[in-house]
């Protein structure tokens, strides 16, 4: 009789023991599915990415500036209807840009332009070309090479968003550099030229309009 009653109050004992360390690791796997779940989680959700996303198309901001008041409201000369068409063609549809228009003709780089991606124009109004004394333009759209030259300055292999105009030196087509600043609406390049109509997009590039046409070292 003793002896029974010894194995059955061993068998309790060891019950309690038991019992407290298979209720810790219980607790101990609900927290390392926990964590399981946790990293997973963490793992699934979409990291945080370095790169901005302004010169995403939607992105930016609405065009800016004096100048986009000209804009046709509607049709292919519109906003919405240049951002349907490549750079130069969207430019032929803008009658302040017939003398930039022009010039890329003559130069041969309407292709280019068209089939280019991600690039951003920085495209000098009629009254820009005719800050320039008659001769001097005449002799420049006559000359291919220097018209070239000048007129792929004016592209930068990247789009551009208002916000990256603010401070920055970005490399041209024309192998050389141009610079901007400002900030809010108001942002010039290579202090000299002033964007009158900054943020319009087109299907290959963004154009930002300016009242100085830009001349690199000859």
């Amino acid at each position: 009789m003793n002896t029974t009653r010894f194995r059955r109050a061993a068998l309790a004992v060891a019950g309690v023991v038991v019992l407290p360390l298979a209720l810790t690791a219980c607790g101990d796997d609900g927290k390392d599915n926990k964590d399981s779940k946790d990293s997973a989680a963490s793992a699934a959700a979409p990291q945080e990415s370095e790169s901005t996303t302004d010169d995403a198309p939607g992105a930016g901001d609405q065009p800016f500036g004096t100048a986009c008041a000209s804009v046709p409201a509607s049709g292919a000369g519109s906003f919405d209807g240049m951002s349907k068409d490549p750079v130069a063609t969207a430019a032929s549809h803008n009658p302040d840009l017939s003398t930039l228009v022009t010039a890329v003709r003559k130069a041969g780089l309407v292709d280019t332009l068209n089939n280019a991606q991600n690039i951003t124009v920085f495209a000098p109004t009629n009254d820009a070309f005719a800050k320039i004394p008659k001769a001097d333009l005449d002799k420049v759209l006559s000359d291919k090479a220097t018209l070239t030259k000048i007129l792929t300055y004016h592209v930068v292999g990247e789009k551009l968003a208002p916000a990256r105009l603010a401070s920055g030196t970005y490399p041209t087509l024309e192998k050389s550099t141009l610079t901007t600043a400002g900030s809010g609406e108001s942002y010039t390049v290579n202090d000299s030229a002033k964007v009158v109509c900054g943020n319009v997009s087109t299907s290959n590039a963004t154009v930002h309009i300016i009242d100085t046409v830009l001349m690199p070292k000859m």
